[in-house]
This record gives structure tokens, sequence and C-alpha cells, in this order.
């Protein structure tokens, strides 16, 4: 494992920082015995920052169990996230931030947190507000007892405003989304220079949701395959990252042991300017031929979910996105099979009511609305609407003699 130095308070950071909203599943709930196996096998080749958030369904209480059972906790750095969609003004009446603070500190089975996190900052005015409650002062209080070591944010908002951000609080760390195809996108490479010059950055969605490791145009992965062989698609993906200075550690939400595997074996050999000009070439292909295929960007981080209507956001972006991707016929399987298409009601883009609630959640800032317009457009027209009807009438009769 290599590592890299944390310039604020010297830690010493590994390169693979472990993300903790994707662990392991059965049944709709964490699988805690392999997401158990996947933590401490992390650990014991030299993982040591572990990323979650109280907005992470179960993720908090998952590690916090494995850390304290396994007599872990003083080998690693836990980063958490004070969840800023939750906190509401009353009247009054102060901001109540240690509810979720306390809640975190419970469900980690700890006493303090190494990288507590604002979680979704998105713009200045938002800062701002969360000034006014009171939210510097309280950070005061935290830093003074122990139980935060160092302060910062996640982003997920525009470049301007992220530079606004940074420049109005002494930030101890920060987290950007950022890879090869987003090398622009939100805080960008200029962001991460700036904030690097100060302060540990960390990196999420280095694989755009797993679109960059498994979801690629068949053009793109033969690309990769042409300059390198032994070197798959997120391989590909992780090092560009690594590739720079800048960054301190990158996020990778492994969900199955193989996944952890390559991604250590991977980081045992990553170093900055460790790409050449030849590597250089070919990202350059890949970012060409992966703009032409994506046309909605959305990472599949479902903090637009639940939709009171009903609709699978994710799931119809990425089935649309399948369509340029992958082809017309591998698109409509993914949609067929994402939006409940033989149900009585279904998840489809047409069940839209036009709420706004999503696009308040989109850390992303999709025109969500109108892009579920162009989706229903596309995958919805009049012959797919009438084979749904029939298979739905067919499986409704098939279910009531079930009955």
């Amino acid at each position: 494992m290599q590592y890299r130095i944390d310039k604020v308070s010297g830690n010493k950071l590994s390169v693979l920082g472990f993300g903790c909203m994707r662990f392991p599943g059965i049944f709709g709930r964490i699988d805690l015995p392999k997401t158990e196996e996947m933590i401490m096998r992390s650990i014991e080749r030299g993982v040591n920052y572990f990323d979650t958030a109280w907005v992470y369904p179960g993720s908090e209480e998952v590690l916090g169990a494995i850390l304290e059972k396994n007599h872990v906790r003083d080998k690693v750095y836990i980063a958490s996230k004070l969840p800023l969609v939750m906190i509401k003004k009353s009247g009054d009446k102060p901001v109540d931030f240690d509810k979720y603070f306390n809640q975190s500190l419970k469900q980690l089975k700890t006493d303090y947190i190494d990288y507590y996190l604002l979680h979704m900052l998105t713009d200045p005015e938002q800062w701002q507000k969360l000034k006014s409650w009171g939210l510097a002062e309280w950070i005061i209080q935290k830093k003074k007892s122990g139980q935060i070591k160092q302060i910062g944010f996640s982003f997920h908002g525009s470049g301007n405003d992220f530079f606004k951000i940074l420049d109005d609080y002494n930030w101890e760390c920060c987290l950007i989304q950022y890879n090869y195809s987003d090398e622009n996108y939100q805080a960008g490479v200029r962001g991460l220079r700036a904030a690097a010059a100060r302060m540990p950055v960390m990196i999420m969605e280095p694989l755009l949701g797993g679109k960059l490791a498994t979801g690629l145009p068949k053009d793109v992965v033969k690309i990769f395959h042409k300059a390198n062989a032994g070197l798959s698609p997120a391989g590909w993906a992780l090092n560009w990252i690594w590739n720079q200075e800048e960054v301190t550690l990158l996020l990778s939400g492994m969900s199955a042991m193989e996944q952890l595997e390559e991604n250590l074996s991977l980081a045992d050999s990553a170093s900055a300017g460790m790409s050449g000009d030849t590597e250089k070439a070919v990202y350059a292909k890949v970012i060409e031929a992966v703009n032409r295929a994506c046309k909605i960007r959305c990472t599949g981080c479902n903090y637009c979910m639940p939709c009171p209507a009903g609709v699978n956001i994710p799931g119809c972006f990425a089935a649309y996105n399948s369509v340029y991707s992958m082809g017309y016929v591998e698109g409509m399987k993914q949609f067929v099979t994402s939006t409940g298409f033989t149900s009585q009601k279904g998840s489809g883009p047409g069940l839209c009511i036009k709420c706004g609630k999503c696009e308040s959640h989109c850390p992303q800032k999709i025109p969500i609305m109108k892009e579920l317009v162009t989706v229903k457009r596309r995958m919805e027209p009049f012959f797919i609407k009438f084979i749904g009807f029939c298979a739905r009438a067919f499986f409704g009769n098939k279910r009531k003699k079930m009955r």
C-alpha cells in the first residue's frame, strides 16, 4: 500500500480509501459477514481511511460494529458527515447540530471522528446560512473537545462557488468528485490544485458510480485493452487519479472481494507521475469516446431517491445511457428490468409528477424532470407502451391464478 501525507495533521493516509456507501448487500440489507471480511482484509493490506455518512443506511452502524469487534479502531481514520439536508431552523431555537453528530458517534462506537465533513455543501449561500445558525462556533467547540480532529466539506456545486467556500474558512480537508471524464466538472482540476495547496483532498466517484469500470462503450474498452491488455478499465481510471500529486487519496465503493483485491493490487504501485505521454494519449482517446456516448451524467448515487411518485430515476437514466453506449436492445433490456415493466404500476419516467424534490437533492445538479421527459420520449414510444400494457395484462392474470 502506498501512502500520502496529510499536510494539516501529518497523518499518513492510504492512497486507497474505503468508501462505505456500497457495502455488499443481501435482501436489501448490508451483508455483515461479507462486509466484515472485506474491511478486515483491507486493513490487513494497509487501508486506513474509511469514509461513511449519517445518510448511508446502516453504514455507520456496520462499520462501527466491525471496528469494535476486531479492536482496530485505533488503526484507522474514520470520516463521516453532517447531513446538511436534514438540518432545519425552527424559530428562535438553536439548531441541534449535536443530534446528528452524537448519533454518528454512537453508531460508529467511537468518541471522536478523525475527518468530519459537512455533507453536500453546494454554494456560498448555504454555507453563510449555516454560519448564521452557529455552525462555526459549534465546530470550534467540537474541535476543542477533541471529538472532531479535522473539519472539512464534501462539495457538489459549481467551480466558482467552490473557490468562494474554500476561501471563507480555515478548512482542514475536502472531498470532491473527480475522474478522467469529469476533469473540469464541479471543483475540477483547478479546485483540486487550489485546495491541495492547503489541505488533504479526497476524491469521490473515481469510477463515476461504476460506469468507468463496467459501463463503458465497447469501443472504449477496446482502446484500453489495445494499450494494455493486463490493466482493466477500472485500473486505468484509478491510475489517472493517483497519477496526480495533488490527490491525497481516492475512495472506492467496493462491494465485492474481487473489486477490493484488484484495487489493493493497484494501490501497491500507485504513484504521482506514473503515467507518461503514451498513457495520456490513451486517456485523450477514451475521453472523446465517453463524451460521445454518455447523455445524462448520473452517477447512481441515489440521493434523488425515493421518488414520491415511484420513478426509478437512476435506473431510467442508466438504461437511457446504455442505449447509446451498449446499443438499443441492451438499453431496453435494462429499462424493462429496472422500471418494473410488467408490474401493475411500474417505475418508469412517465410517472413523474414534477414535484422537484429529486432536483433539490441531486449532487450533480441534473435537471432531472426535464431529462425524464427525454427518457420517456426515447424509451417509451407508443409501441413499447403497448407491449408493456399487454405484458402487465398477461402477468396480472398469471398472478391472480397464483393467489
